[in-house]
């Protein structure tokens, strides 16, 4: 017994193969397609979030520098009174320093009442705990 292979045979499988080809295509096609729209669907949340993520850095500069003036200027004045407290040392003798207690306390009673009285309060706390 011969073995021929019939003509329609072979049309089937040819047939078959390209049905094949086209689905797996088809099929490539639609992942591809859908790759590219999980893609630009990422690009886009980045974009929207991309604003609003330069909002709040903007946000945190713009209170940094707020809080960064702040602290300079206190600093500067600080420095600037301790200047001051310099040269008074340097060109006031204890006796001229003596004085001016003397004449601060002549125009502020009150004020000076209460601080020389938290003054003697915290000295004498001083000198009971080191007996």
């Amino acid at each position: 017994m011969e073995l021929t292979a019939s003509p329609n045979r072979g049309d089937r499988a040819t047939d078959t193969g390209a049905t094949l080809v086209e689905q797996a295509s088809k099929a490539a096609s639609q992942l591809k397609e859908k790759v590219s729209d999980l893609g630009q669907s990422a690009v886009n949340k980045i974009d929207g979030s991309r604003d609003s993520a330069a909002g709040g850095l903007e946000s945190a500069a713009t209170a940094l520098r707020g809080n960064a003036e702040k602290v300079t200027g206190i600093a500067h004045s600080t420095a600037d009174k301790l200047r001051s407290t310099a040269d008074y040392l340097r060109g006031h003798d204890a006796k001229a320093m003596m004085a001016d207690v003397g004449q601060l306390v002549r125009r502020n009673p009150g004020p000076s009442l209460i601080a020389a009285t938290a003054l003697g309060f915290l000295m004498a706390r001083a000198f009971r705990r080191n007996d």
